[in-house]
């Protein structure tokens, strides 16, 4: 669990929101290499994968209120990687 800018671990009530916070930087990150491969795919795929995007970001702290919230955003990450191949072309000295 990352820790708050004070240096302290954060609260046990504020750990959805800063699972959210780090969640929703990573959905951007492969918004922003989908944005890029744009001429790559059609526009409908684009489409469905940005409505996708949208859907996810809009429900993304009611998510990381679940139990099982790692899983399930994981698994989500996974799936866009899938598409925008964005775990191919990170920096390794940028992994958290």
């Amino acid at each position: 669990m990352p820790h708050s800018r004070s240096g302290q671990w954060p609260a046990r009530s504020e750990i959805p929101a800063t699972l959210a916070r780090f969640y929703r930087e990573e959905f951007l990150k492969h918004q922003r290499c989908l944005e890029r491969q744009r001429e790559y795919y059609s526009e409908r795929a684009i489409s469905d994968v940005q409505a996708a995007l949208t859907r996810i970001l809009a429900e993304l702290e009611q998510l990381c209120c679940k139990h099982d919230a790692d899983r399930i955003v994981s698994e989500l990450l996974r799936q866009f990687d899938v598409v925008t191949g964005l775990s191919a072309w990170s920096d390794p000295k940028e992994v958290h």
